[in-house]
């Protein structure tokens, strides 16, 4: 069955309301690996409920459509379907409890050719039911890499982010639990390529792998430590696959208030065109 790019297009998303508490907070905080030390005062912050601050990433697991793509109506090879890259502005710091609501809405939607996949990108504006405060702009980036060659537009050109030819600014190595997908899996993403094996194996993958979101929340945690800010954006392209029991090892280069940045396991680039705007 081919993609059916009209149905794509036109869907049309429900507004999803989310309500979510300290435990959630606490839960995300655990899924990207905070608390690795428990006596780590910084990740502490993040994981006691009567003091608990909120991850600016965390509103990327918020009043999100889910596994749509997954209906059989709109012909998406599934199995094969990979997160490429994840963008995030931070309007407003999330608190510990609350209920928001978002309305996503497909943006684009890319042919690359035959064989080569097609490119969809879902945008959400994550805002407070009750004082309509927008914490969060989410941009969602899908590799869809057996559903290319059904006539649609080519992806634009984009410009990259590169960075400097020079000694970076800061670095840190960071270890990825072995059960961090089973982990951060709790946050809402029940996608089985990062819990089955025998899905993973269907898919390509030698057994489950971590999912981009759960990277990007250890990027972005990586680069508020190293520069002691907060952010105002973060985007990055997932580059390359992690599994759970790898290390990422992040290299950053900051011009002014804007932070460059990539992460490598094994030697293999894993995130790549890595943006942040501190805070």
């Amino acid at each position: 069955m081919a993609i059916d790019a009209d149905a794509v297009w036109n869907h049309s998303f429900p507004a999803i309301e989310q309500t979510y508490t300290a435990r959630d907070v606490v839960l995300y905080a655990l899924g990207i690996g905070l608390g690795q030390d428990p006596l780590d005062q910084g990740d502490l912050d993040y994981l006691i409920e009567t003091r608990t601050s909120v991850l600016p990433t965390f509103a990327a697991t918020l009043a999100s459509p889910g596994l749509w793509i997954r209906d059989p109506v709109f012909g998406v090879d599934f199995a094969r379907l990979v997160h490429a890259e994840q963008a995030m502005v931070f309007h407003h710091a999330l608190p510990p409890k609350t209920t928001v609501v978002a309305t996503p809405r497909v943006s684009a939607l890319h042919d690359r050719g035959a064989g080569r996949g097609a490119v969809l990108v879902v945008e959400r504006d994550i805002t407070d039911v009750s004082s309509g405060t927008r914490y969060a702009t989410a941009r969602q980036t899908l590799l869809l890499r057996g559903d290319g060659g059904f006539g649609g537009p080519p992806t634009p050109a984009s410009r990259t982010a590169t960075p400097p030819e020079r000694v970076p600014d800061a670095a840190a190595n960071i270890p990825v639990s072995p059960r961090a997908a089973l982990i951060y899996r709790l946050s809402g993403d029940w996608n089985p390529l990062h819990c089955d094996p025998d899905f993973a194996a269907d898919a390509g993958f030698a057994r489950p792998i971590l999912h981009g979101l759960a990277s990007y929340g250890m990027a972005a945690h990586a680069t508020m430590r190293a520069f002691d800010a907060d952010l105002a954006s973060f985007t990055c392209r997932f580059a390359g696959v992690v599994y759970p029991g790898d290390e990422l090892a992040f290299s950053f280069w900051r011009e002014g208030e804007i932070v460059l940045f990539t992460a490598s396991s094994a030697g293999r680039t894993v995130l790549d065109r890595g943006v942040a705007t501190l805070r």
